[in-house]
């Protein structure tokens, strides 16, 4: 191994080192050595003399990190003994490591608290102590000349507050305190860290409101969000949610959150972090740069929740449940079409869903429990994916999935109530007027015409007039209505003659209508609509017969 300069038997089931391990002081030209991913255990081996990168993350090695363990960092980097069985604390001289830039320890039973010199290290880009037992404060010393990208503390026993020299990170992308017990106020001293990708804040002991005055432009680059299971109060503030500008447009390139060891070459420490998504802990071994979460579930906030945030359109995880909010859902909740999971149950929200929420595609979790809505679920093929449980425990939600079944003339009734309330006053006026209008109207023609007889007369004449000039040009006959009265009188003083008188005349016009009309000497008048004789003609006389029979032979001849 004298000339050996890289070594990888990562991802196998080597479970020892060959005694004695201190054999790799021998060789000196080793820079790389990669061992993670196996079943090694007991002490820690030692490191070769000029190594650059060692990885000893994931195994079983279970011993005491050595209080000299700067004798053999002096060209390390990289550093990673994560996933072991460490303990003890951790070792001071570790800081003469001045080229050290990754230092990662995390997932061991690391005890005591975290030196002050670690948190000076102008050198060190990445710390990730996480899930460890550390307790005490995060040391105030934080260098100037911070070059930290990454500060993982995550699932410790860290007391006090957030130290004011972290500001001095400005090249700080991801901060993850979470599970820890720090009691402290929202950090707007870290507002000028305008890096700040993932913020993670995640059940501790920080209260007060959410945001910071005057922060239009702070944290722009802002994706990950996790401040649940705190004592945070007030209202969703607006200004803060409008500054974060890589939630509303999705990004151009895939790329995740990563620190490169060394520029000369291909190595490079990737982010990871622990996110609650879908009701479940999930570990993102990579953060993308496309992934945006906003979870503030588990506090006190209270009233409305904002219209803006609905702008922040790349978000793919939104939890708000467990608060005190008040008022309706947003109907520009209509626009986050990448979103995925949204929680918003065992508030006070109330209102009925907004339809705008059944356009949401990509919508595959979704609890609105526990609140005060009203109306109809909206039908969609997104929400008849979704289980009851979705929607329990608002009394006055209906429709599937729910076994509540809504009233057949449920369209908003109570709306258009208030509606037609507000406009009752008009619409009656509006009536009124215009049937007195009419009506007078109507008194003015109609009542001359039935209280004066010269009125009637002269409309009646008029009339007909008119009708004995139009209805003969369209080829119809009228007979006036004063005409045939006046037949009528005539008719009946002729009634009074005898009837033998009237048998007599009778048959004389029937004799002379057979003898006179025939089919040579009859037309048809089309003004009067009837058959005359032409005078001018002359009829064969007709056979003695029966009017039948001599009816027929007329019809033949």
């Amino acid at each position: 191994m004298k000339s050996l300069g890289y070594l990888n038997l990562s991802h196998n089931f080597l479970v020892k080192l060959q005694e004695p391990s201190s054999s790799l002081r021998s060789a000196e030209f080793l820079s790389v050595l990669d061992l993670h991913k196996n079943r090694l255990q007991g002490q820690l081996p030692g490191f070769p003399p000029f190594a650059t990168y060692i990885d000893y993350s994931s195994n079983n090695f279970s011993s005491v990190i050595p209080v000299n363990i700067d004798d053999y960092l002096e060209f390390i980097y990289f550093l990673s003994l994560s996933s072991n069985h460490f303990h003890g604390s951790i070792p001071e001289s570790i800081c003469n490591a001045t080229y050290l830039r990754v230092l990662d320890l995390s997932n061991n039973s690391l005890n005591g608290t975290i030196p002050e010199c670690l948190t000076s290290m102008e050198s060190l880009g990445v710390l990730n102590l996480r899930r460890n037992i550390l307790s005490g404060n995060i040391p105030d010393a934080f260098s100037r000349n911070c070059w930290a990208q990454t500060i993982d503390l995550n699932g410790n026993h860290l007391e006090g507050k957030i130290p004011k020299s972290l500001a001095n990170c400005t090249a700080l992308e991801v901060l993850d305190l979470g599970n820890n017990q720090i009691s402290d106020n929202f950090p707007c001293h870290l507002k000028k860290v305008s890096s700040l990708r993932v913020l993670v804040l995640r059940s501790n002991n920080f209260s007060g409101h959410i945001g910071c005055p005057n922060d239009n432009s702070s944290w722009q680059m802002l994706q990950i969000v996790d401040l649940a299971s705190n004592n945070f109060s007030g209202e969703l503030p607006n200004q803060c949610l409008k500054s974060w500008k890589a939630m509303m447009v999705d990004e151009d390139e895939l790329q995740h959150l990563r620190f490169e060891v060394l520029s000369l070459n291909s190595f490079y420490y990737q982010d990871a972090i622990t996110v609650t998504m879908k009701g479940l802990e999930i570990r993102l071994v990579k953060i993308l740069t496309i992934f945006t979460s906003i979870d503030l579930s588990c506090n006190n906030l209270q009233g409305t929740v904002p219209e803006v945030m609905g702008e922040l359109r790349a978000l793919y995880i939104l939890n708000l449940s467990h608060n005190a909010l008040t008022g309706p859902i947003p109907t520009s909740f209509g626009n986050l079409s990448q979103l995925e999971s949204l929680d918003l149950s065992c508030n006070n929200l109330n209102g009925e869903i907004p339809q705008q929420l059944s356009q949401l595609n990509f919508l595959s979790v979704l609890n609105i429990s526990n609140n005060q809505l009203v109306g109809k679920i909206p039908i969609s093929q997104q929400f008849q994916t979704f289980s009851n449980d979705s929607f329990e425990g608002n009394k006055g939600l209906c429709g599937f999935p729910l076994t509540t079944k809504c009233p057949s003339n449920d369209n908003n009734t109570e709306s258009r109530s208030q509606l037609v309330s507000n406009r009752k006053n008009e619409l009656d006026w509006q009536f009124v007027l215009t049937g007195l209008s009419f009506g007078m109207g109507a008194a003015v023609v109609v009542a001359p015409l039935i209280f004066c007889k010269k009125a009637s007369k002269w409309v009646d004449d008029s009339v007909d007039k008119i009708l004995l000039v139009i209805l003969p040009i369209v080829g119809l006959s009228y007979n006036r209505y004063h005409d045939s009265n006046t037949e009528t009188e005539e008719n009946g003083e002729d009634n009074t003659e005898t009837s033998e008188n009237d048998d007599e005349e009778a048959e004389e016009k029937a004799e002379e209508f057979l003898g006179r009309y025939c089919v040579f000497c009859s037309k048809i008048d089309i003004v009067k609509k009837k058959v005359v004789h032409d005078p001018n003609c002359t009829c064969h006389d007709s056979p003695p017969t029966s009017f039948s029979s001599s009816t027929s032979s007329s019809f033949s001849s």
